[in-house]
């Protein structure tokens, strides 16, 4: 179910290898009725952040972040970074389709939503 979760920055379709996880399992069947909005909040100067109104399953793990990376923050918030970042997330999947100053210039103006939605 996963391989057909799709992505949007605003307006911008962008391309994620998701995770085989139960966090990105419980994800697509979330969205599978109706696309989720998140207004995301610019934060640190390296990522965006958005709650998802509900709890996914969690298996944080001590993590250092990349540019693309997407996780899963306290087990309710989904952030999307255009920078790095050490903490403990779960990871959700990663950007694959952008540089990380094309995500910078996406992601690190000012606030986001992203659209989650099912093929």
């Amino acid at each position: 179910m996963e391989s057909s979760l799709r992505l949007f920055i605003n307006d911008t379709e962008v391309t994620v290898t998701w995770e085989d996880n139960e966090a990105v399992r419980t994800l697509a069947a979330l969205v599978s009725f109706e696309p989720l909005a998140v207004q995301m909040s610019m934060y640190g100067g390296f990522e965006q952040v958005g709650s998802l109104g509900t709890a996914l399953p969690r298996n944080d793990s001590q993590t250092t972040t990349q540019a693309g990376d997407i996780v899963l923050y306290s087990g309710d918030q989904i952030v999307v970074f255009y920078g790095s970042n050490s903490w403990a997330y779960t990871r959700l999947g990663r950007i694959t389709d952008r540089t990380a100053s094309e995500l910078k210039e996406l992601l690190g103006n000012s606030d986001v939503i992203i659209r989650l939605s099912l093929e």
